[in-house]
């Protein structure tokens, strides 16, 4: 079997027998053609040619006007989960919340007593007061997830991040957490989760990330934590790329434009089909 990428935007993955496990798998997940619900095909029932030739079109802005792209049970379920994440306000009132913000400052200050979830003790983390509630309006309870999920898998690179260790640092940096908060939204509008038909190649690159597939005897992107994933790749090439262009705090929505470009430029690169192929995902540690 092969995956074929092409100009004109076709995506093609070719059975070579009925064994195969791109096949088994097909039939497994009841992706024949038919109709579909909402939440499993994003843009109606893709194109069969021939016997075991599924071809899935992304058809490009001016050239071509729309994306076709059909989601196993796995993705479906995943992407609804992750639309309910995105759709949780953060809730200053619910304990769990309560304790998601006081992880958060464990994981980040370990040896250091946080004296209420009200605080002056929180602006040290780069929030804008001392009340960090006030910061997860543009973003929900997902953001504060984000950042939690950062510090405990890539604890080194979030500290470094934190703490503004190495290259040379403005005056007057960017607020950590309160980067962290944006950078979420930025991901949200770049993926475009919320549209009922997508309207972006790297929605349907990054939907396709989200549940197990074997290529070549290659297990190619069995990760849950996607969204999670590349988060964290965003907020090591925002502050890569705000080193290199030695920026202040006013040009912050600058780099974070900079920031999604990249995103965007390597999530659409041939040989990556999981975040963690990400050619920027080497930053992290």
């Amino acid at each position: 079997m092969r995956v074929f990428r092409s100009q004109g935007g076709c995506v093609a993955i070719r059975t070579l027998s009925p064994s195969s496990s791109i096949n088994r798998y097909s039939h497994a997940h009841g992706s024949a053609p038919g109709p579909a619900a909402s939440d499993d095909a994003t843009c109606g029932t893709p194109t069969w040619i021939g016997k075991g030739l599924t071809c899935v079109c992304f058809k490009r802005k001016g050239t071509y006007e729309r994306i076709c792209i059909n989601l196993t049970p796995q993705q479906a379920k995943r992407l609804r989960r992750l639309k309910h994440r995105m759709k949780v306000y953060f809730d200053a009132s619910r304990p769990d919340h309560q304790e998601a913000l006081r992880a958060l400052w464990a994981a980040t200050y370990p040896d250091q007593e946080l004296h209420g979830l009200i605080s002056d003790q929180w602006k040290e983390m780069g929030w804008q007061g001392k009340d960090p509630s006030t910061d997860f309006r543009g973003a929900g309870f997902i953001s504060l997830e984000n950042l939690l999920f950062f510090a405990k898998t890539f604890s080194t690179s979030f500290q470094r991040l934190l703490r503004k260790q190495g290259g040379k640092r403005a005056d007057w940096e960017y607020p950590f957490a309160v980067a962290g908060v944006n950078i979420t939204f930025m991901l949200m509008q770049m993926l475009d989760l919320e549209a009922t038909k997508p309207r972006t190649f790297v929605r349907s690159v990054f939907l396709q990330m989200l549940s197990a597939l074997v290529i070549l005897k290659r297990v190619v992107s069995d990760n849950e934590w996607a969204f999670d994933l590349l988060y964290c790749v965003a907020f090591v090439v925002m502050d890569k790329q705000w080193l290199e262009r030695n920026a202040t705090y006013m040009e912050f929505n600058d780099v974070l434009k900079s920031t999604r470009a990249q995103l965007e430029r390597e999530l659409l690169m041939d040989d990556v089909l999981q975040i963690e192929e990400m050619p920027s995902y080497s930053l992290l540690s």
